[in-house]
This record gives C-alpha cells, structure tokens and sequence, in this order.
C-alpha cells in the first residue's frame, strides 16, 4: 500500500445486542433493542420505533442503490456491524486506525438526552461505553481508537463518565456541533465546564460531527436534501468560529476540538475573517488579545475526504491541523479505493507532509501508537 492511513471519522451500526447483553433485567423491555415489524427490522427504545437502522450504510454498494437507511442488518456488509470483519475491510485497503461514531445513539448519544426515564439514559451511555471499549475495540487490538458518549443532560454526570472512560483507555468524545438546536446550553455558557475541565484533565479530544444537532444548511425549507448535504461544511464553520472567537479554549487553552466530515477548504478564509472582525471589533467586544487563528491552530484540527482543494491551501491551514477520514460505511466513503482517492488528494505533497496527513496528526492528536496485527487479519 502506498499510504498509511488512519481515519478520523467512520461509523458504528451497533449489533443488536449491546444493550440488551448490559441492562439490568428490569430495563429490558425499555432498553434499546431489534425488533422484526412490518417487513423490516427496527430498533425499539421506551416503546418508540428508531427512524433508522443502519443510517446511509452503503459501503459495498454501487451508486444507484444508495439510500439513507438499510432496513435491515441482512442490508449491509458485514463489516457495518461485525469489528472484526470492518477491520479486514479496512487494511485492506491500508487503513490500519478507525475512530467509529455511533449510530442509533445519534452521534454524541442525543437519543439518550431525549429519553424519559433518565436512570435508564445513564446505564445506556454506560452500556454503549463498555461495549466500544470491551467488545469493539477489544476485538481488534490496535485497531480502533477508543470514543465515547456521554450523559449530555447532567455535565457533572458526563464528567464522571469521562474520567471513567478514559481509565479504561478512551481517547475520544462525541459531543454535539451545536447543543442548542436540541434544546441544552450553548457553547458560550459555563454550563459545560464540568465537561471541559474533565477532557482537559484526561487528554481526551472532543470530536463534534456535522448533523448531530439534527440541522443541516439548506438555503429553505423546500431545497432538495442534496443542497444540504453540498452546504454540510458549513456546520463545521459555524461550529468552527464558535469555539475560536469564544471562550472555550481561552478558559482550557490545552482543550482539544476535532472537527469531522466538515472538510477543510473553508478553512483560510474563515480564520482571515475571524482575525479582521476580531481586529476590528475586540476593544468594545472586551475579548483578550489572542488571535481566533491562533486559538485554532492550538485547539483546533480539521479532516478532508477526496478535497484537493483544501490541501493546496494546507499551509493556511496549518499541515499539522490536518486529519484524514474514511467515512466508512457512508455514502461518502473511498472504501474500497482509499488509496486511489488519497493518492489524487495529495499529488505532489511532499513526503513528510503525507505521513502527517494520512496518519502522524491523528498518532498525536490521540495518542495512538498502536497498530493491529495486518497480516494476521488478511490471513484470515
């Protein structure tokens, strides 16, 4: 393989017994679990069908049978659900690392917040740590880099569950690209610093997905979805200037936000127009004296898939700020042409660069140095 890859940005459809192989017996019944109805299978929690079951998992499929949603695990290659068999995908095509949001959690657990009996919430964050952690994870030493979910209704709950985590090797967590559109705090409050103060004191990086908010960019309210799947990096802009003109990293100057499936080619232009309003606007503002690009290029990184664009600009941006993602078993993945995709994305980069881009940034950023056993898997 020409490129060592690690992905920063791929996606979990959790086997249908996570739950129920963790609840306590009297959370059963309510707890999340797979039922067969209407000649389809759905996931069930506190009585109320899931709207999806294996969220655009397409991997292996051509373009015209792309959908939003399987209906069914029989649906989807094996490799959406099965650890083992996602990994044998994935060296294979010299991928050798995969950070994995979850699916019917929605991507920083909001299915949790939503739920009405708050105990159970709690022991479902619990359960879907300890399986990623000792199931999925564990399946394939090496592998996967260890993220988690937290209880986004209770900051000092999420903070245990952070400092809980992190003891047993996580690495990551998902958060919400905006809480306020699901109806909690916004990043501007000190509601969260229970949160903050937990990740900076374990190292853990803050990973925020496009969409876990539930909104996506459309110009109205009748645009057809593909506009807003075009708009989606907009998320990540918002999401950008939000912490790198605020007083998150200011507060935590240590903290460490990542930003997936965003892209990276807005980048230049939204740190040159953070610094001309912060220059212009910070004495009647009262902010301090630390550049917004300053503040991202200390807290922030960033992740491409198939973008040129972005990485022409990559000194703007700053080389080390730099991730790559697969999206697998997205719509949007190169699986099973990641190397042919990359190699297009990053002609004429010079080497040392590379090597930072496909892997060295994501190694640092979560202390990632392990790598599973290659020749092991694709003996199999």
């Amino acid at each position: 393989m020409q490129y060592d890859l690690i992905s920063v940005d791929d996606h979990v459809i959790e086997p249908p017994h996570v739950w129920s192989d963790r609840l306590p017996a009297k959370f059963q019944e309510a707890g999340p679990h797979v039922v067969e109805s209407e000649d389809r299978e759905f996931w069930v929690y506190e009585g109320r069908k899931g709207t999806t079951m294996g969220l655009n998992a397409v991997a292996g499929k051509e373009r015209k049978e792309f959908s939003m949603d399987p209906v069914r695990y029989s649906d989807m290659i094996r490799g959406c659900w099965d650890p083992v068999q996602r990994a044998r995908d994935l060296v294979s095509d010299g991928v050798r690392g995969s950070l994995c949001f979850p699916t019917f959690p929605r991507f920083a657990g909001v299915q949790f917040l939503k739920g009405d009996d708050k105990e159970l919430s709690d022991l479902c964050v619990k359960a879907y740590n300890d399986w990623m952690l000792e199931e999925w994870c564990a399946s394939v030493p090496g592998m996967y880099i260890p993220m988690i979910i937290g209880q986004l209704w209770d900051p000092q709950l999420m903070a245990a569950e952070i400092r809980r985590c992190s003891a047993l090797g996580a690495r990551a967590l998902t958060f919400p690209e905006n809480p306020v559109p699901i109806g909690l705090p916004s990043l501007s409050t000190d509601y969260w610093n229970p949160v903050w103060e937990a990740v900076t004191e374990t190292d853990t990086v803050v990973c925020t997905h496009i969409g876990t908010s539930g909104v996506v960019p459309s110009p109205s309210e009748d645009a057809p979805f593909i506009v807003g799947i075009a708009l989606s990096p907009m998320a990540s802009w918002s999401t950008c200037l939000d912490l790198i003109m605020g007083n998150i990293p200011r507060h935590y100057p240590t903290i460490k936000f990542a930003l997936s499936e965003g892209g990276i080619g807005w980048v230049p232009f939204a740190l040159e127009r953070a610094d001309r309003s912060w220059e212009r606007h910070r004495l009647w503002s009262g902010v301090d004296d630390t550049l917004p690009s300053e503040v991202f290029k200390r807290n922030v990184s960033v992740c491409f898939i198939g973008e040129s664009m972005g990485i022409e600009a990559r000194y703007h941006i700053g080389v080390d700020r730099i991730m790559w993602e697969c999206d697998y078993p997205h719509a949007d993945t190169p699986w099973p042409d990641s190397q042919k995709e990359v190699a297009e994305s990053l002609e004429g980069v010079p080497d040392d660069e590379v090597a930072m881009i496909t892997h060295g940034n994501a190694e640092r950023l979560f202390r990632w140095t392990t790598r599973p056993d290659v020749d092991a898997l694709l003996a199999t």
